[in-house]
């Protein structure tokens, strides 16, 4: 008993083999602060993301649909659509193919208020152009202009649902797709 009335005296008072155990819970406690600060922001980040106009969008789509070319003829396609909202802007991807046609279409987006504007490209066929349409709430209208080449194109979302109808003047008539997430 002396011998520890000595070490604590030695110590300040402190006994000093609680010391670990304080550090180890300061540590522990700063570490579950840091953990919580950064899930606080990236709450904030999703939230940022999932708010505006084409929040409805987020995330990965998949489905299919038909194709109709310009001879008339249709050909059953399976699709894949990415959609990064951020505000009033948004990136999108949707990529279609059958056995014998693909389409690649990239988009960047922006709205104000219900008008939408952007540029959109097709990498396979070298050709890329301006968007301009009306939506919001995950529905939108829009037209997609190039040199030689107009497209309507109909975006519907209801919950995990999705149509993508398109129509237009040129090789690619159009398309009717559905998708989920």
């Amino acid at each position: 008993m002396e011998h520890l009335q000595a070490y604590r005296a030695a110590g300040g008072g402190k006994h000093r083999a609680n010391k670990p155990i304080e550090t180890r819970a300061g540590g522990r406690r700063l570490l579950i602060a840091a953990a919580v600060l950064l899930a606080a922001a990236f709450a904030n980040t999703e939230s940022k993301a999932q708010s505006g106009p084409f929040a409805p969008l987020a995330g990965s789509w998949s489905g299919g649909g038909i194709v109709t070319l310009d001879d008339g003829s249709t050909e059953r396609i399976r699709c894949r659509a990415k959609y990064a909202p951020i505000g009033p802007t948004m990136e999108m991807s949707l990529t279609c193919a059958s056995d014998a046609y693909k389409f690649n279409l990239a988009a960047n987006v922006r709205s104000e208020g219900s008008a939408i504007t952007g540029g959109w490209s097709e990498p396979s066929r070298n050709i890329s152009g301006s968007l301009q349409g009306r939506g919001g709430g995950g529905s939108f209208e829009v037209v997609a202009s190039a040199a030689g080449f107009n497209a309507n194109i109909s975006l519907r979302t209801s919950g995990n649902k999705q149509t993508v109808t398109m129509r237009a003047d040129s090789q690619f008539r159009g398309a009717n797709i559905s998708m989920s997430r």
